[in-house]
């Protein structure tokens, strides 16, 4: 799993785009609930979430497409939330591309230029520079149907970045290509990204995607954002159990503290949680066979379930009542009771849910 970074050239001290407190229903469905969030200049921001989340509604949103029942949406200080799309510096890629089938590559780009009734002579200039940026120059009098999917993505993001928008939008438009080209088109898209400068906005249900793209990923659920924050922050410090469940994977354990002392079957640490029932977030990979450090938190466990995964084991602890998985490296588990360990900050509290 990586991790990206706003480029050196770009400040991100100033929001480009804030989302306050925004809310939508379509007739009694509620889509959206008070949702804020602020994207910097040249950041790279994924929307994640399951179906039904709301994602592609805020897209559609910060586009103009839809306008909101409740809250403001903000860009470069300008309130947009009533502004019709084509009166933003915002241009939205779309999962299916939509390039017109009839006209070429070059005239598929430089449609909207001629549309905003750009000058004649203007035109072929900023067709040639978008098509460098996306590497698809070559293909400039190919039409559509003669192109690979990874090629007509290109051209959609060549036809959105002509226009020179502040900010651009994306509804998932890597879900239809075939994996291995996803994976390549992820990295070729955020190194575009990084080229030009312009904020992206992703949306995505791929939380491996989300991951791997961004400079902070925003979590939705049901229409409510649970957490947004980097990959890596997001990922070790998850802020509710959904996060920590839908972010990679994760051991819940449900204990109960007492005098600062965090109990669960075999597992017991210490802890800042008060009196009472709590959950806490244990990642199966940072369970470990337990060595001579003396800082660990250490428990015993039973292999109850085993398996292979090439480089990894994953195995499943019985911890004295309740069940906990482990992701161990190479088979060095015996059978039997065993010792296991993790660093006390692999434990971390999360809420049940917001």
């Amino acid at each position: 799993m990586t991790t990206s970074s706003v480029p050196e050239n770009v400040s991100v001290g100033q929001a480009l785009l804030a989302v306050d407190c925004v809310a939508k229903r379509f007739g009694k469905n509620i889509v959206l609930r008070d949702v804020s969030l602020t994207v910097a200049q040249g950041e790279f921001l994924s929307i994640l979430g399951e179906s039904g989340s709301g994602k592609t509604t805020l897209l559609r949103l910060i586009a103009g497409f839809e306008q909101p029942d409740g809250g403001t949406i903000t860009m470069a200080g300008e309130r947009i939330e009533n502004l019709p799309p084509y009166k933003r510096r915002v241009n939205t890629v779309f999962q299916s591309y939509a390039l017109f089938p009839h006209l070429n590559v070059e005239e598929n780009v430089a449609y909207g230029l001629k549309v905003n009734k750009t000058s004649k002579g203007e035109i072929p200039k900023r067709v040639q520079e978008a098509l460098a940026m996306v590497k698809m120059e070559s293909f400039a009098k190919s039409k559509p149907s003669k192109l690979s999917g990874g090629q007509q993505q290109r051209v959609a993001l060549a036809r959105a970045l002509v226009n020179r928008p502040k900010l651009l939008l994306l509804d998932e438009p890597l879900s239809a290509l075939d994996a291995n080209l996803r994976r390549e088109m992820q990295f070729e898209l955020k190194s575009l990204q990084r080229e030009v400068g312009i904020a992206f906005v992703f949306v995505t249900h791929d939380q491996e995607e989300a991951m791997t793209m961004s400079d902070r990923v925003a979590l939705l659920r049901y229409g409510a954002l649970e957490q947004i924050a980097s990959p890596r922050e997001i990922y070790a410090k998850p802020a509710t159990a959904y996060v920590a469940q839908f972010i990679g994977h994760s051991n819940l354990l449900r204990c109960t503290v007492s005098r600062g002392i965090a109990r669960c079957g075999n597992l017991m640490f210490t802890t800042s949680a008060p009196d009472g029932p709590a959950v806490f977030s244990l990642r199966p990979e940072a369970i470990r066979i337990a060595s001579t450090a003396s800082d660990q938190v250490r428990f015993k466990g039973t292999v109850a379930r085993q398996v292979f995964q090439g480089a990894t084991e994953l195995y499943e602890l019985d911890a004295g009542g309740f069940r906990l998985n482990a992701k161990i490296y190479g088979s060095g588990v015996p059978s039997g009771e065993s010792e296991f360990e993790c660093s006390p900050a692999d434990i971390v509290v999360v809420k049940e849910s917001l």
